[in-house]
């Protein structure tokens, strides 16, 4: 399944002395099984694209297709395509309102008729896609759980509608460092285990470079670059000019080369790092 969008102009106020360009003339891409980045400075219109992708908000111009399938098409069955883009909004745990964990995930299904037995099928699934164990939290009020687990509980209820393309909009904002790790192995699962289409609003650069297999960089409505993380992250004068930055490792990495360190320019990731400066050490050890 893909979306893609075309030529995407999104303008709020339209006609009044408030008028806004959130978005203007985006164009890309999500191809099956991407786990696709999406950053920004705050304001830049991240929000407002990631609503279009699913038919909450409707394009001033321009087209999102899902599978060919202009979503705001006349005789598209927009309900039917928005069940299969998954939305989760910000503090999704906020809409959380039912008695116990299990109802609350089996919402959704419920509503689009489903049978008893496929409903708890589908529960007992997204739980354990989130972590949570179903003996256990079924029957708990879900006011009752920590932080981090109702926000896994109010993305189980998303998945509990079995999306093939789930978008998350800053899933791990407000999180400690556990729930964070819980919520990013969660969807590091999704995709490498059940080949899920992902889409990711985030602030945190570290974020980006352990999950995305591509970057969206969105500045003042544009889509100002797009490419592999390695490629975004390589370009930090760029980056820092849109008031962003890049992973602490890339950061390192540049201050090491400016010391006279022989670093490729691309490097992000913890890991290689490490690995790269062993060879310096190493090298400087064998003169």
């Amino acid at each position: 399944m893909s979306i893609e969008v075309r030529h995407l102009t999104h303008v709020y106020g339209e006609g009044s002395v408030l008028r806004t360009v959130a978005l203007e003339d985006i164009s890309f891409t999500v191809r099956e099984g991407e786990f696709v980045g999406i950053v920004g400075h705050t304001g830049s219109g991240k929000s407002t694209l990631v609503q279009h992708l699913n038919g909450l908000l409707k394009p001033s111009s321009g087209q999102v297709l899902v599978d060919g399938e202009d979503l705001n098409g006349d005789k598209t069955d927009r309900r039917a395509l928005r069940r299969r883009v998954g939305l989760v909004f910000q503090y999704p745990e906020y809409q959380l309102f039912e008695e116990t964990v299990a109802r609350d995930i089996a919402f959704g299904p419920k509503n689009q008729g489903l049978g008893k037995e496929e409903i708890d099928r589908r529960v007992r699934r997204a739980m354990d896609w989130v972590h949570l164990d179903y003996e256990k939290y079924a029957e708990k009020s879900p006011f009752e759980l920590s932080g981090g687990q109702m926000r896994r509980v109010a993305i189980a209820g998303v998945l509990a509608m079995e999306p093939e393309i789930l978008i998350l909009d800053e899933p791990t904002a407000g999180l400690d460092p556990r729930g964070r790790d819980r919520i990013l192995s969660m969807l590091e699962n999704l995709r490498t285990k059940e080949n899920m289409t992902i889409l990711m609003v985030s602030h945190s650069m570290e974020d980006m470079a352990r999950l995305a297999t591509r970057l969206l960089v969105i500045s003042d409505g544009k889509l100002a670059m797009d490419g592999t993380p390695r490629e975004i992250f390589a370009r930090g004068d760029r980056m820092r000019a849109m008031g962003l930055d890049v992973p602490e490792s890339a950061r390192l990495c540049a201050a090491l080369r400016e010391k006279g360190y022989d670093l490729p320019a691309d490097l992000f990731r913890p890991e290689e790092v490490k690995e790269h400066l062993l060879r310096l050490w190493k090298e400087a050890s064998a003169c």
